[in-house]
């Protein structure tokens, strides 16, 4: 999960997740429509029976601030809270497995604030049966072809790994900036990405307001997209004063066509199967 504000709970409902599988929570900055929803998150789960433990991922400032209440409300829960801090500055990796690692991307907001970048590893090649059973390739040989290695055959003959396999998808990249003012610089950081996922809380008729409070336009938010060659764009965070968001949709598609409006509920499929919920 990204960010937790008051109804996130709801959302989980309304999706149909699990709240079991939840064992990782990123938290961009301390912001209550950003964070105020975990501590009734944390609640439920543990009224769910959790064990395992739940790892959190957030400006140190959030464990000081959460630890007094997490022991007044939280007593004798049976698992675990894990809080991992990172800083606002810089770009480092918080998290890893061995399918993905997640990055942090520094952003410009009125407190300090972070996104996240999450890039998909390499996955091993796929094994054409028909060419195994052809050179009747040994079963404890499989693992190292379907990595890069060739057979040789017990006649010394070397079997290519291109003639026993097929490449693998390409790894994908999701980025998430929310809560920023317009950062070109961070162009590098996103480049390439499938989706990003940028806060559009102003059209370009608020600039001056959106840099007053540190937040982006839709035409500035297409134009990072732009640059940074995405594949696809989705935007939200958008300000109260607008009652259709359409308009900033139209701004954006001017910039970067491939645009998307956030809804509540959103599900994106990336290049099947990596699923994005919103």
């Amino acid at each position: 999960m990204i960010d937790c504000g008051e109804g996130a709970q709801m959302q989980l409902r309304r999706s149909r997740l699990k709240f079991s599988r939840l064992n990782h929570i990123f938290i961009s900055h301390l912001h209550g429509d950003h964070c105020f929803g975990l501590i009734g998150l944390i609640s439920t789960l543990a009224l769910l029976g959790r064990t395992a433990t739940l790892h959190i991922y957030a400006l140190k400032e959030l464990e000081q601030l959460m630890r007094p209440w997490l022991n007044f409300f939280c007593q004798g829960i049976d698992f675990a809270i894990e809080f991992h801090p990172f800083t606002e500055k810089g770009n480092e990796i918080i998290y890893e497995d061995r399918s993905v690692t997640v990055t942090t991307i520094p952003l410009k907001h009125r407190v300090p604030c972070c996104g996240f970048l999450f890039s998909e590893k390499k996955t091993p090649d796929h094994i054409v049966r028909s060419m195994i059973d052809f050179y009747q390739v040994p079963t404890h040989e499989l693992n190292r072809i379907k990595n890069g290695g060739d057979y040789v055959t017990p006649q010394g003959e070397i079997i290519p790994h291109n003639r026993l396999t097929t490449p693998s998808c390409p790894p994908r990249k999701y980025a998430y900036c929310s809560d920023t003012t317009y950062i070109p610089e961070n162009v590098s950081l996103l480049q390439d990405v499938d989706l990003l996922f940028h806060e559009t809380t102003f059209g370009k008729d608020n600039e001056v307001r959106a840099r007053e409070t540190f937040h982006t336009t839709a035409q500035q938010a297409a134009a990072l997209a732009k640059s940074a060659n995405a594949k696809q764009l989705i935007i939200g965070h958008f300000s109260a004063r607008y009652e259709d968001e359409t308009c900033l949709l139209n701004e954006a598609k001017e910039v970067f066509p491939n645009t998307l409006l956030a809804k509540e509920n959103m599900c994106i499929s990336i290049k099947s199967p990596l699923t994005i919920k919103l």
